[in-house]
């Protein structure tokens, strides 16, 4: 069984640019494996980076790496060949792995943002509080909370045809040949556990976390304490508006190509511009970088 992957959005008068598209996505799906995959190893390998904080960055790095994994090769090779074809095994795949992971993403965001809390409100206790038994228990909830959908079991319509870069559930309903209303108060529901709710978790756990670090008296440790929260609400800020845009946002008010390039833009940017930020913006990261590389590499990095 296949499925025609209708992509419009690159038909007509811009099909002249879909070997450019295939260039620049294929450029930045390599740095999302590479910064990624730096990040988890990075963590892993560097004991100065044996903590909570960066326990959760690459736990945050992995469902990443899986997303762009699951999806972005069946994009390169839509864009490269005329035939637009998905196979019903990756059909599946992509429908469960994208919200599944999102998910999981959604609640580790959440803890990360709790992590800050306990560090900037009680570091005199953060060792004790987040203890290695807590960490795991956190990162084992966010794994677990995962979202189901219902979509597979809908009768799709004759011609299958997508009008979408890549298997979405928003989009996939458009196919059903009956009343779909179950699944779109399934969809909502959803959304409320994992958009609104650590959205709002986020928001006030990082208003205790300022009212803290604004009582700090040194101005190194508040610039250190405000880069640190800075990095993560930048990626929040991207991930959760573009997510909420596609899952919350009425379908019909949108123009016609604009949901395609939202999701082009969280399934193949956030997830190269997530490292980029931890890294760029943290010194600790990219010592323990240059460190990993002169020690795998055997060269000598300034």
């Amino acid at each position: 069984m296949s499925m025609l992957l209708c992509l419009e959005s690159i038909r007509g008068e811009l099909r002249g640019f879909q070997k450019i598209l295939f260039l620049v996505i294929l450029i930045l799906y390599l740095l999302t494996i590479f910064g990624n995959t730096a990040i988890i190893l990075v963590c892993r390998l560097e004991p100065k980076l044996h903590t909570p904080k960066y326990f959760f960055l690459s736990h945050l790095s992995f469902p990443d790496l899986c997303f762009t994994r699951s999806v972005i090769p069946q994009l390169l090779v839509n864009l490269w060949y005329p035939m637009k074809i998905i196979t019903y095994g990756g059909f599946v795949v992509q429908l469960y792995v994208s919200p599944a992971l999102g998910s999981t993403e959604c609640v580790l965001l959440s803890v990360i943002s709790y992590d800050h809390y306990v560090a900037a409100c009680r570091p005199l206790h953060y060792t004790v509080l987040m203890n290695p038994h807590l960490c795991m228990t956190l990162a084992s909830m966010a794994w677990f909370s995962r979202m189901a959908t219902l979509t597979l079991q809908l009768p799709f319509c004759a011609h299958r045809q997508i009008d979408h870069f890549f298997c979405e559930v928003p989009v996939l309903k458009k196919l059903a040949c009956v009343d779909t209303i179950f699944n779109e108060a399934e969809l909502f529901v959803a959304s409320i556990l994992f958009l609104i709710v650590p959205v709002s978790s986020i928001l006030v756990s990082y208003g205790y976390t300022a009212q803290a670090v604004l009582r700090i008296k040194s101005a190194t440790g508040r610039q250190k304490a405000f880069g640190t929260c800075s990095s993560h609400l930048m990626v929040v800020i991207i991930f959760y508006a573009t997510i909420n845009f596609m899952y919350l946002h009425p379908a019909k008010s949108r123009f016609k190509d604009q949901g395609k390039f939202v999701s082009l833009f969280y399934t193949v940017v956030t997830p190269m511009l997530t490292p980029l930020i931890y890294t760029l913006r943290n010194k600790e990261v990219k010592g323990a970088l240059k460190k990993v590389l002169k020690k795998v590499l055997q060269i000598n990095i300034t």
